[in-house]
C-alpha cells in the first residue's frame, strides 16, 4: 500500500481534522470595549510579512476596536516556540498549526472550534512541493527542460551534466530532512508509517529514498561544510544562478518574481512513482484567550476574506483553501512561472505529512538528525535508519 493519493480525496483527508462549516464570532469584543489581540505564525516568514501585514490592516480598517499584534517566526523554531508558549500558558490568542501537528495541539485550541467534544481549527492555506529550474543553464548545456514524466534517473544524469564546481555551479538541490525523506520513500513506493500506525520507512524503498537524497551531497549538491542546510542558502543559490534545479515549494514564487534568472517549474520526479508534498496549515484560537469572540473573528478574516483571497493569489503565496474555479484560472496565468499549472498537476499524486501526534516535532528532528549524520559519511544509510527506528519507535505510545 502506497501513501500517495488522487486530489479528488485530498480535500479531506488533508483537512479532515480542520474544517469548520457554520462558525461566527460576534462582530463586538467579549469585554465590550477596545481590545488587543495576539497572532503567532511561520506562514509569512521568508517573504510574505508584507502580505500579512496587508490582511491585518484590512482587518483593523473594518474593525477599528481590534488591534492585531503579529509575531513572526522561521519555521524551523516555530513549533519549539508553540509548545513551550503552550506549556507555560502564554501562547497568542491566535496562532498557525499545521495538518502533521494538528493532533499535538487539539487540546490547546479553543472550544468555539468544537464539534461534540472535539476540536477544530480553521483551514487558511495549502502548499505543495515542485522541482524549480534554472532555464539559462540548461540552455546553457543543451539539455531539454524537465517534464513531468522525469524519474529519479532523468534528475540525476541532468544534475550531473550541469555542475560545475569550478564555476560555483550545482547540478541538484534538495533538502536532507524529514519533510523530503518520507516524500522520497512514497516515491519509491514505500511508505513511511504503515496502516496500523507502525514505522514502515526502515525497508528496501527507505533505504532508496535515503540513498537518494545523501547521495547528492558533495556530488551535485553543496555538503553541509559547504553551507547547505544554513537558512536562505539555497534560495540565495537559486536566485544567483548557481544552481540548476532546486526542490522547494510554491510559497517561493513571489521571492523569486523579480530574480534576474530565467526559471519556470514541473512536477517533482518520482522513482516508481509520483508522490509531492502537500501542507495543509489552518488557524487556531487559543482555549486560554480572554478574548475569543475578536480573536474568532481575526481567524475568520484570516482564512477567508476576500482580502487574503486576493493578496495570496496576486502574491503567489501559498493558496487558500478555495474551490473558486474563476480565482484559481487566473492565478495559471501569473507568470513566472510559466508552467504554473504544475501546482496542480502535482496534486494528482501526493506523499501526505505522517502524524503522530505528541512526538511529532521530536520524530521530524530525529529523522533528519539521522540523515545528515549519514551525509557526513558518519554512519551508513542502513544505519541511520534502524537508529531512526529505534528512537522512534518509543513516540508512538
Amino acid at each position: 500500500m502506497n501513501r500517495t493519493a488522487p486530489l479528488a480525496g485530498i480535500g479531506v483527508l488533508a483537512v479532515a481534522g480542520l474544517a469548520l462549516a457554520g462558525c461566527s464570532g460576534s462582530t463586538t469584543p467579549s469585554n465590550g470595549g477596545a481590545v488587543t489581540i495576539t497572532y503567532t505564525n511561520f506562514i509569512s516568514s521568508g517573504g510574505n510579512e508584507d502580505n500579512l501585514q496587508k490582511i491585518v490592516d484590512a482587518f483593523e480598517a473594518e474593525n477599528t476596536d481590534i488591534t492585531v499584534e503579529v509575531t513572526t517566526l522561521p519555521y524551523a523554531d516555530y513549533f519549539t516556540a508553540l509548545q513551550t508558549d503552550l506549556a507555560g500558558g502564554t501562547s497568542s490568542d491566535v496562532f498557525d498549526i499545521e495538518f502533521a501537528n494538528y493532533a499535538a495541539y487539539q487540546t490547546s485550541l479553543a472550544d468555539a472550534y468544537a464539534t461534540d467534544g472535539t476540536q477544530y481549527a480553521l483551514p487558511s492555506s495549502f502548499s505543495n512541493v515542485v522541482l524549480f529550474y534554472n532555464t539559462d543553464l540548461f540552455d546553457a548545456a543543451g539539455l531539454e527542460y524537465p517534464t513531468s514524466d522525469w524519474t529519479w534517473a532523468d534528475e540525476k544524469a541532468a544534475a550531473e551534466k550541469l555542475t560545475d564546481t569550478a564555476a560555483g555551479v550545482w547540478g541538484d538541490y534538495q533538502p536532507i530532512s524529514y519533510h523530503e525523506f518520507y516524500k522520497a520513500v512514497a516515491q519509491a513506493g514505500g511508505e513511511f508509517l504503515t496502516a496500523d500506525g507502525k514505522l514502515g520507512f526502515n525497508s528496501p524503498e527507505g533505504i532508496a529514498a535515503a540513498e537518494w537524497l545523501v547521495g547528492k551531497s558533495g556530488t551535485t549538491m553543496p555538503t553541509a561544510e559547504q553551507g547547505a542546510g544554513t537558512p536562505d542558502f539555497d534560495s540565495g543559490l537559486f536566485a544567483g544562478g548557481k544552481l540548476a534545479m532546486w526542490h522547494s515549494g510554491i510559497w517561493m514564487f513571489g521571492t523569486l518574481a523579480d530574480a534576474s534568472i530565467g526559471w519556470d517549474i514541473a512536477v517533482e520526479p518520482g522513482d516508481t512513482q509520483h508522490a509531492s508534498a502537500l501542507f495543509s496549515n489552518a488557524v487556531a484560537v487559543s482555549a486560554g484567550t480572554k478574548n475569543k469572540e475578536a480573536a474568532t473573528k481575526f481567524a475568520e478574516f484570516l482564512t477567508s476574506s476576500k482580502t487574503t483571497v486576493d493578496t495570496r493569489l496576486e502574491a503567489g503565496w501559498e493558496l487558500p483553501p478555495i474551490a473558486d474555479e474563476t480565482s484559481l484560472s487566473a492565478y495559471l496565468d501569473i507568470t513566472p512561472p510559466t508552467n504554473r499549472q504544475a501546482v496542480f498537476d502535482s496534486l494528482e499524486e501526493v506523499a501526505l505529512a505522517p502524524s503522530i501526534g505528541d512526538g511529532q516535532a521530536e520524530m521530524q528532528d530525529i529523522v533528519t538528525e539521522e540523515l545528515t549524520e549519514a551525509a557526513a559519511g558518519r554512519k551508513t544509510v542502513e544505519q541511520a535508519l534502524t537508529d531512526a527506528e529505534n528512537r522512534i519507535t518509543p513516540l508512538l505510545g
